[in-house]
């Protein structure tokens, strides 16, 4: 296998397969401080947002179902990534940033992070 990954099985290998497409992915996308990158990173239960600038290496905005305003929300954890969603790109226009490079680290773009994308798109981001 590409990138020095032993054969696995089970969970394992499905985290190393998404590790692999991400490392594939953040050779072509990078953030600037015009357009920064949004991270979305995704967890069984959890999902996070971050707006950085790879350039200084800076978190200029960031939101997850652990922030005080989403923890223990109502609604499935669809609706979850919707809120994560808007509170990023809420707290990015309040940073200053207005477009974005989207990263989906290495997951597939369906279910929780395209409801993310979509919700903070509606905020008014641009990708």
């Amino acid at each position: 296998m590409a990138y020095g990954q032993k054969i696995l099985k089970g969970d394992a290998y499905k985290r190393a397969s998404i590790k692999r497409r991400h490392i594939r992915i953040r050779k072509r996308i990078n953030g600037t401080a015009e357009r920064p990158r949004l991270v979305v990173t995704r967890s069984n239960r959890h999902i996070v947002a971050q707006v950085i600038d790879d350039l200084k290496g800076h978190t200029l905005a960031s939101a997850s179902t652990l922030d005080s305003s989403i923890r223990g929300g109502e609604g499935d954890k669809s609706a979850q990534a919707k809120q994560v969603g808007a509170l990023v790109a809420e707290r990015a226009k309040a940073a200053g940033v207005e477009a974005v490079v989207f990263d989906r680290g290495g997951n597939q773009y369906a279910g929780r992070i395209a409801a993310l994308a979509d919700a903070a798109r509606e905020a008014g981001l641009k990708f």
